[in-house]
């Protein structure tokens, strides 16, 4: 069976940027995660997920950030069998 390994790159509210990454990291656990600065005091966070592919779907990954504490957007930046 193959794996799956899909990065996301999560878009935090406003000073809620460590609150998101210790419940993404606590809730998910995500194979890597990673505080990136875009521009000017912006941060994002890309957080990698490695899965069976018949067992998780990243819809079903997206959903989940999307309702974590403190996460105002998240997009799929990369997807690819491993």
């Amino acid at each position: 069976m193959s794996r799956v390994a899909i990065i996301f790159k999560i878009y935090p509210k406003e000073g809620k940027i460590e609150e998101a990454m210790q419940d993404i990291k606590s809730k998910l656990s995500p194979a890597a995660i990673q505080e990136f600065e875009v521009a000017f005091g912006i941060k994002i966070i890309k957080a990698r997920f490695v899965f069976e592919d018949k067992n998780t779907k990243s819809s079903i990954l997206e959903e989940q950030l999307k309702s974590i504490n403190g996460v105002n957007e998240v997009e799929v930046e990369e997807e690819s069998l491993i």
